[in-house]
């Protein structure tokens, strides 16, 4: 059974308090998952590219730069044996620490998957006992760079991603790498002027949609009370203007933890969906209908997370067909699909 310890509050040395930076509020907490949890794979999707200012992976710990509703924390995750130990930083350490566990899979139940039916994801399971989907509790801090990888290569999204965060975020507190910055609240968003989105090779289509989903940001935090994601959750973020299904999908696979929204409209996913289930590539419709045995079935909707690499060039626009899918510890210039992939009621 999953369980969460927390620890009390610790101070820092010294040497750290005559830093401005650093934050000595830390408080920690030790979660029993009951299973093992791979803490890369499963953190893997809040990666905006190698160069994240609020992603780092520094040996087997991985640190997380994020803006909590009480502030901005630093993120301090690790594998401990069986446990994953969680410590943070900042004015949000507290919100941080007690939604950890989400982070690392709380609440992701894998116990009624059966891949058994399919060689390729029967094994990529075996090789992945670690992977969990993650839930973030954040709307808005996911909407907005999937908003910014719309109908744009990965490297390009990543790109402008970096300059803003860095031009208008805030530094990460607490002993957190040199160079970590905590993006931008739903306020800063909104002020950040038409010239610095230009700066940043984000078109005014995409910038005007950041703009109207700031103004309801209250609102579609709201969302979260709603569950794992869904049809209401995917209908209230598409009811903003230049929100359409893949920008939802891509939202609520990280900040609800959805299991069951499949990326339509993904350039790779269909094919990838298409190579992994009958060995060649398929468009929308072939996905939806590879995926419709499944519909109905507890808890299948995370298939095919397992074992599914795109290429860092692009998610939404590239120039060939990604290929079958090759095993996650092979690749070097592949990333893992954060979205899961069976469809499911």
């Amino acid at each position: 059974m999953a369980s969460v310890r927390s620890a009390a509050a610790s101070t820092g040395d010294a040497e750290q308090d005559r830093d401005p930076l650093v934050d000595l509020r830390r408080v920690d907490t030790v979660y029993r998952p009951g299973g093992p949890v791979d803490v890369i794979a499963t953190l893997r999707p809040l990666s905006r590219g190698s160069g994240d200012p609020a992603h780092r992976v520094v040996g087997s710990d991985v640190w997380l730069a994020l803006r909590t509703p009480e502030g901005p924390a630093s993120v301090l995750v690790r594998a401990v044996g069986d446990a994953v130990a969680i410590s943070a930083w900042g004015a949000g350490a507290a919100w941080a620490v007690s939604h950890g566990p989400d982070l690392v899979g709380r609440g992701d139940d894998w116990s009624e998957l059966d891949v058994s039916a399919h060689a390729f994801l029967e094994q990529a399971r075996h090789r992945q006992p670690g992977l969990r989907l993650l839930r973030t509790n954040t709307v808005v801090a996911m909407l907005v760079p999937a908003i910014m990888e719309q109908k744009v290569t990965s490297r390009q999204a990543w790109r402008a991603w970096r300059y803003l965060v860095r031009r208008f975020g805030t530094p990460a507190p607490g002993p957190a790498p040199e160079g970590m910055v905590v993006p931008p609240d739903a306020d800063t968003w909104a002020r950040i002027p038409s010239w610095e989105w230009h700066k940043a090779g984000i078109e005014p289509g995409r910038s005007a949609t950041v703009m109207r989903v700031v103004k309801v940001a209250p609102a579609l935090e709201r969302t979260l009370a709603l569950g794992r994601g869904g049809e209401l959750v995917a209908s209230r973020l598409q009811s903003i203007p230049g929100v359409g299904p893949w920008t939802a999908a891509e939202t609520a696979q990280r900040s609800h933890g959805d299991p069951d929204s499949p990326s339509v409209g993904d350039y790779h996913v269909p094919a990838l969906v298409g190579w992994a289930l009958t060995g060649g590539p398929v468009d929308d419709d072939g996905m939806l209908e590879l995926l419709e045995p499944w519909r109905g079935a507890p808890r299948t909707g995370r298939a095919a997370h397992l074992g599914v690499g795109v290429p860092e060039a692009g998610v939404r626009a590239a120039d060939d067909d990604p290929g079958p899918p090759r095993a996650l510890n092979i690749r070097r210039r592949c990333r893992p699909i954060e979205a899961p992939l069976l469809w499911c009621s």
